[in-house]
Formats: C-alpha cells, sequence, structure tokens
C-alpha cells in the first residue's frame, strides 16, 4: 500500500524542486513495472565517486551536484556520492560535504559516501549533524545513509591504498564501522584487486573469502567484490565467486568490474548466473584507480543497462525510471559528463545509441525536405 504523506524536496539552489507538474514528492514504495516476472538486478552507481576519482583536472561542485541529481531522476535508487577523503591524496573528491548538502535529494534513493577513517566519518557526521539541528530535516532526506568503506586481498595493494596490512586495516575499521552503525547509517564494504594485484600478480581468493567473511561479520549489509586491474576474465570471476561462497552467502556479494581488458560485462553475466544481484558500474564508463596504474573505468552503466535487455534479469530503479534505470536517461547523462571532462563517452552502447538517434534526427529531416519537394 502507498503512502501518502508528502514530502518537499530542495535542488541545489534551495528552490521547492520540481518534477513535470509535481512540487511535492510523496514517499511510496518502489512500483515492480515491468521486471516483476524477471529476476530482480540492483545496480550501485559509482560515477560520482570512483569514477570521477581519477580525472586530472579540477571538476566544479556544480557539476557533481548536476551528476548526482540527474542519475537519481534516471531512477537511480543507489548512488555513491563521494568521497570523506583528503583531498592531498585524491584531490577530486574534495567538496564532498558541500555536494551532498547542497543536492536535492529524493526519497527511497541511498546517496552513499566512502570513508576511509575515523577522520573521514567524522567529517560526514559533521554533516549530518548541522542537518538534524536545521528545519530541513523534518521534510527533507539526509544528505547521505550510507558509508562504503574498504580494504583489499593483497597487503601490498593495501599498503598503497592505505599505508597498513590487511589485518590493520580491518582492526582500525571496527571501531568506525561500529560507530556508523550506532548512528543509524547502512555500512558497505568493498575488497579492491579480487582477481589480479598490479603490484603482486594473480590473487588468492581464499584470501578474498577470509576478508569478505570479515567484513560480514563486522556488519557490512553488503560486500563488493572489485577486479580493480580489470584483468578478470568470466572463468576467474567464476572460480573467485565460488570460492568466496564457501563461507560468504551470494545474496551479500556485489560484483565491481573494471574494463581495462573489455570482459566486464560479460564478467557481470558471470557473476549474476552465479547468484550476485548487484552490480557496480559507472556512467558513461567513468574510472579508473589512482592506486592501480593502467586500470580504465568502471563497466559503463549504459552498456550494463543495454546487454540486460530481453533476459531474464531486470534493473531495479525508482518511480523516475518507471521501475528500472531509464536507459536513454542515462545515455545522455553519459555523453553530458564525458563533454564536461572534455571528451566522449567511452560506453560502447552509449556512443552507438547516440550514432542512431543523430542518424534517425538527419533521416527524419530528410524525410521532411522531400515531402515539401
Amino acid at each position: 500500500m502507498l503512502s501518502s504523506s508528502p514530502l518537499r524536496v530542495f535542488t541545489s539552489s534551495g528552490t521547492p524542486f520540481r518534477s513535470g507538474s509535481a512540487a511535492l514528492i510523496t514517499k511510496r514504495k518502489f512500483r515492480n513495472y515491468a521486471t516483476q516476472a524477471k529476476i530482480p538486478v540492483n545496480i550501485v552507481e559509482v560515477g560520482p565517486r570512483d569514477g570521477l576519482q581519477n580525472e586530472k583536472g579540477v571538476i566544479p561542485v556544480d557539476v557533481k551536484v548536476e551528476l548526482i541529481e540527474k542519475l537519481a531522476l534516471a531512477g537511480c535508487n543507489n548512488i555513491e556520492a563521494g568521497s570523506f577523503v583528503s583531498p592531498k591524496w585524491v584531490p577530486q573528491m574534495a567538496g564532498t560535504g558541500e555536494i551532498i548538502s547542497r543536492m536535492h535529494r529524493l526519497p527511497e534513493v541511498h546517496y552513499a559516501v566512502l570513508v576511509p577513517n575515523q577522520k573521514g566519518l567524522d567529517g560526514l557526521l559533521s554533516v549530518l549533524n548541522a542537518y538534524n539541528s536545521s528545519p530541513d530535516s523534518e521534510s527533507v532526506p539526509p544528505p547521505s545513509d550510507e558509508i562504503s568503506v574498504f580494504t583489499a586481498a593483497t597487503d601490498a595493494f593495501t599498503r598503497a591504498n592505505l599505508n597498513t596490512s590487511i589485518t590493520e586495516s580491518l582492526v582500525k575499521m571496527a571501531p568506525m564501522v561500529r560507530a556508523a552503525l550506532d548512528k543509524g547509517l547502512r555500512v558497505r564494504g568493498y575488497v579492491s584487486v579480487a582477481i589480479a594485484c598490479p603490484y603482486t600478480g594473480q590473487v588468492d581468493y581464499k584470501k578474498v573469502r577470509e576478508v569478505s567473511r570479515e567484513l560480514l561479520e563486522m556488519g557490512c549489509y553488503e560486500v563488493s567484490l572489485g577486479d580493480t586491474v580489470g584483468r578478470g576474465t568470466p572463468s576467474q570471476v567464476a572460480e573467485m565467486l565460488e570460492e568466496v561462497k564457501k563461507d560468504v552467502p551470494v545474496e551479500k556479494l556485489a560484483g565491481h568490474f573494471h574494463d581495462t581488458f573489455g570482459t566486464a560485462v560479460a564478467n557481470v553475466f558471470t557473476a549474476l548466473e552465479h547468484g550476485v544481484r548487484t552490480i557496480d558500474s559507472s556512467v558513461g564508463g567513468l574510472g579508473g584507480c589512482p592506486y592501480s596504474p593502467g586500470a580504465t573505468g568502471n563497466v559503463a552503466t549504459e552498456d550494463v543497462l543495454y546487454a540486460l535487455q530481453g533476459s531474464k534479469y531486470g534493473i531495479t530503479g525508482t518511480e523516475y525510471g518507471k521501475g528500472t534505470i531509464d536507459l536513454d536517461q542515462i545515455t545522455e547523462i553519459g555523453w553530458w559528463i564525458s563533454e564536461k571532462l572534455g571528451r566522449e563517452s567511452v560506453s560502447r552502447a552509449g556512443r552507438a545509441l547516440r550514432a542512431k538517434k543523430i542518424r534517425d534526427a538527419e533521416m527524419a529531416k530528410d524525410g521532411e525536405v522531400r515531402a515539401k519537394l
């Protein structure tokens, strides 16, 4: 049964947000729409964080805010909005507190932020404290309701990323996770280099299993397994998942695949066939990793949406995407943000769909000219 309690949402400029003719957004459960008979698959849109963190130029806060707002209106219900990491190490994540405070937030959308340490969590809690003491707290969703924490499957990568070992990273992480849970935040875990490490090569999948289990026992509701290098093949993904599933329920796992060698979409299908139901993806194929030299972007959201069309899987989303995530809107967003970054979208589906749109428009225009002759 749908709730009728109205919720007023404000734009990043502070004026009431209007979608079409509606100024009030009503809190309601997701409608099932066309995915009813299909196996539901959840997408975690990581473009605003993982997608932008490796960019060389400075990206204005306004652009980041608009990107997140566009993604939510396309139907995305899980968006990683930024990271409370030192701008000294990841300059593109500067201003995350301002971004999540300014953006208009839609009900039923989770806006997560990556938190590397207690200082990062303190930064988020400061933003939430300011929200809780403001009049907006009675009518507007909070700036964030979820944190992402991370470690890796090799000591070499963990030292490069966190300047610590795997064991030490988990010890430091535990009280931070507990503090976040005590504040009512959801906590999601990442295990980087689940297939191959840029420093040590092939990864021991038993270590992936052990680290994943520890993150769940710590309180993470889900663990995302990352092919950070983008070197994984479907057979490797299958072998890794079978090992991890010995200790971890598959419904608690997510797949995070970079597309360095062009196997990301195939790896997504492999993960789904092995029971994984959450996939991380990045609009426009944005991404890379500052600690994994040569790694390209995450699997493009457009490519995942396109590839799953007509399959037994259905992408879940909010009412803004009619119960799914709107492929046409995501394609346009992919091109919009890519052009803001001074390049073309690297999404294969996005490029093909835009080319078709341009061709169809030219043919329609040509038809109009011929009709007048």
